[in-house]
């Protein structure tokens, strides 16, 4: 019995980190409305502006993109972000327009290899990416190096405690304290505030780094 729970439970943290074919689909509909207050709440501690170039990095189901097409009017780009190819054909189709419009640009990358050239956004999100990072600190370069001075990207996590009893983070989530998170993107050269989120059932922290 405890080989079928833990197939599952695998199988559940591999979606979550990597949507793809039928059970994809729900998953996205899931990130939509379970992420949906966290990634709100990011976009507008990001502040994107009119006419700014801004990213969801990890969009997932897509909210992210919906609500920064919301703040930056005609003028501005939003790019999507996202090493799933199946995440990246479902939002092909749901923004269609967009797409054909050019406020809408979806790129394949991850955290740890984003499709920029440096200075390259006003503004980005990452919201419940973190956990499936390898190499944080490599992550935290690679969001300094593409910001423009005086933008910043919000890095939304659940709390560590309360995600760690969830029962499928144990199957390939890595849970850091939001203190190590701050460390690393303070060695990136960014300045880091950061607002709490009472999210039931899980609380987030949202990391505010800016680059001088």
């Amino acid at each position: 019995m405890s080989g079928v729970k833990d197939r599952l439970l695998t199988t559940i943290a591999d979606q979550l980190g990597n949507p793809h074919g039928v059970l994809g689909r729900g998953v996205a509909f899931v990130l939509n409305r379970g992420n949906r207050r966290a990634i709100a709440a990011a976009v507008e501690a990001a502040e994107p502006g009119d006419g700014t170039t801004v990213a969801d990095i990890g969009f997932g189901g897509g909210v992210g993109l919906t609500l920064l097409l919301d703040r930056i009017a005609p003028g501005g780009v939003v790019h999507g972000v996202e090493p799933s190819p199946d995440m990246r054909s479902r939002a092909r189709s749901v923004f269609a327009h967009e797409l054909a419009s050019g406020r809408l640009v979806l790129d394949d990358g991850s955290l740890t290899a984003l499709p920029f050239e440096d200075a390259a956004l006003d503004a980005a999100i990452t919201v419940n990416t973190i956990y499936f990072l390898d190499d944080l600190p490599a992550a935290c370069a690679e969001l300094a190096r593409v910001l423009k001075p005086g933008g910043a990207v919000v890095v939304g996590i659940g709390d560590p405690e309360a995600m760690a009893k969830m029962p499928f983070t144990p199957y390939g989530f890595t849970l850091r304290p939001v203190d190590e998170v701050v460390a690393a993107l303070t060695a990136a050269g960014l300045t880091v505030t950061q607002r709490s989120l009472p999210n039931p059932p899980i609380p987030h922290h949202l990391l505010i780094a800016r680059k001088s």
